[in-house]
């Protein structure tokens, strides 16, 4: 029996992925939903600013939504860890242990993933706020609260001055192994009143308080309502790169306009692309490319 060719593969089943497969099974077209299973939106504690949620909406329950609509249509989601994709004259073929899957196109919604700080039960502390990740999801939920961003070099003054949109009480907090920022940076933040630490941080944890606890290389001992985490991220671009994807220099995969690679058929949407990294963001991107996906393949008209 003849190996089944499908539409168009997704790699990745975060708000991007499970967007873009509920559009293409919409559209009727034969998919396969492929997923390590460590989508960064199921950490989001709660989110106020995802549309059409006025009560707000934690990150697992919008993947079940998202899930749930796409199975509706008749999406399979496959547990499987993508480990090697390679083009084989118009088919991309997609590899994951002894599993393969051909397809026409080729969609990657594989997200990136952040430096994590060295913080006991993380997981926990972000639940609880004591370490919030995203400040454009959630500054306003931290409204003239003590806030501090962990990071280095100007990239963590220019997130501090960024906080003082919701709180006057911003402080710039020093990773051990960072960058030490220039003084124009330290100077620009101070007369904005954010304040720095010079002292590096040596330990974080989350008290019984639920505040988030600091005690730095000499000793000293902080205590702040959250601790916004700025210590870069790694993009998962690793298959885009092998497939001759051109990636900047962060490790964002260039797109186009219809979220188009520069490799024919190949397809990326959300935080793995250069662009704000938002959950509205990525599933804008994901409507994008499938649209695109489905209008660039042979018209599946049925009788």
């Amino acid at each position: 029996m003849p190996e089944t060719v499908l539409d168009c593969a997704i790699i990745g089943a975060g708000p991007a992925g499970l967007t873009a497969a509920t559009y293409l099974a919409r559209f009727r077209r034969r998919i396969a939903v492929l997923d390590g299973g460590a989508s960064r939106a199921s950490y989001i504690p709660r989110s106020h600013n995802y549309p059409g949620f006025p009560d707000g909406i934690t990150g697992a329950e919008l993947l079940a939504r998202l899930r749930e609509q796409a199975v509706r249509y008749g999406v399979e989601v496959t547990r499987a860890l993508v480990d090697g994709a390679a083009r084989e004259g118009e088919l991309f073929v997609i590899r994951a242990g002894a599993a393969t899957w051909r397809s026409r196109k080729l969609l990657l919604a594989t997200g990136l993933v952040d430096k994590e700080p060295e913080i006991r039960n993380l997981r926990e502390a972000i639940a609880r706020g004591a370490i919030r990740l995203c400040s454009i999801c959630d500054g306003y939920d931290v409204m003239d609260r003590d806030i501090a961003v962990l990071g280095s070099g100007a990239s963590a003054l220019s997130h501090a001055l960024f906080m003082r949109t919701w709180s006057r009480r911003v402080t710039v907090l020093l990773a051990v192994a960072g960058e030490a920022p220039d003084e124009a940076s330290c100077r620009a933040a101070r007369e904005a009143g954010v304040a720095i630490v010079d002292d590096p941080v040596a330990h974080v944890e989350v008290g019984d308080d639920g505040r988030a606890h600091v005690r730095t290389a000499s000793g000293a001992a902080l205590q702040f309502d959250s601790i916004y985490p700025v210590l870069g991220c790694r993009n998962r671009s690793e298959l885009a790169s092998a497939l001759g994807a051109r990636c900047r220099e962060a490790g964002d995969v260039e797109v186009d306009m219809h979220m188009r690679t520069c490799v024919p058929g190949l397809y990326a949407a959300g935080d793995v692309v250069a662009a704000l990294n938002q959950v509205s963001v990525a599933v804008g991107h994901a409507a994008i490319a499938a649209t695109h996906i489905h209008n660039s393949l042979p018209r599946n008209l049925r009788e």
